[in-house]
């Protein structure tokens, strides 16, 4: 599998789906923030997809069973609680990741050196949400957890191996849960019970397998273009 399609189809599915808060965040700093962290994504994505191939034509002419990117990103946004969750699960992912990546010399690096300073961001954003959803209101704190435990089973495949590239995915599972765990300790929430790796749910998603809502999301996301084939500005 290209390791650069599959992080491009990563990048470009989670910033479809933080793009769809546009003009519907909470509040409106949220509506900045999120629809500017989507716009990091889709930055990510075009440069990882031009590795591939036409960036447009990989986004916007494959189908579903063709994108290899992971069923979490796809997942959709639910509450703010859940949008949360799903952000901070794999912002400190990816940070780690592209921190690894733009430590080697593999032709990722300088993707990944420019990449990590915004995931750091991406991250702390998430962990600062968390934090304040956690330790917020009875609500806020109920529907924070239940949202890291829903999201939860997507997470191991984050860590499957990915032929291609240059970082050893299973050797980031330790400090990605350490992470995880420090911020939801200080948040007064809890990692999901039964979430030891034996119990999670690897997903299918690098093998071209998809939840259900992954299909709406992408015949929204393809409509114009395939409703105007070769047209331009």
């Amino acid at each position: 599998m290209n390791a650069a399609l599959a992080l491009g189809d990563d990048a470009l599915v989670l910033a479809q789906r933080l793009g769809e808060w546009a003009g519907n965040a909470p509040v409106l700093e949220e509506d900045v923030a999120l629809t500017n962290i989507a716009l990091d994504l889709l930055g990510q994505a075009r440069t990882l997809l031009s590795l591939t191939g036409d960036e447009d034509e990989l986004a916007f002419r494959r189908e579903a069973h063709e994108f290899r990117n992971v069923q979490l990103v796809e997942q959709p946004n639910g509450d703010f609680a859940d949008t949360i969750a799903r952000q901070l699960y794999f912002s400190v992912y990816q940070e780690l990741l592209y921190g690894a990546l733009a430590e080697g010399g593999s032709e990722l690096a300088p993707l990944a050196g420019k990449a990590v300073k915004e995931v750091a961001y991406h991250r702390d954003h998430a962990e600062q949400w968390t934090l304040r959803l956690g330790d917020g209101t009875e609500e806020s704190h109920r529907r924070m957890q239940r949202a890291l435990g829903t999201l939860w089973r997507f997470t191991g495949e984050l860590f499957e191996p990915l032929e291609g590239l240059a970082v050893e995915l299973p050797a980031l599972h330790a400090p990605w849960r350490e992470r995880i765990a420090g911020v939801l300790g200080r948040a007064t929430l809890e990692i999901p019970e039964g979430a030891d790796r034996t119990a999670w749910s690897a997903g299918a998603g690098r093998q071209g397998v998809h939840t259900e809502p992954f299909g709406r999301m992408l015949a929204e996301m393809q409509y114009l273009h395939r409703a105007h084939p070769g047209a331009s500005w």
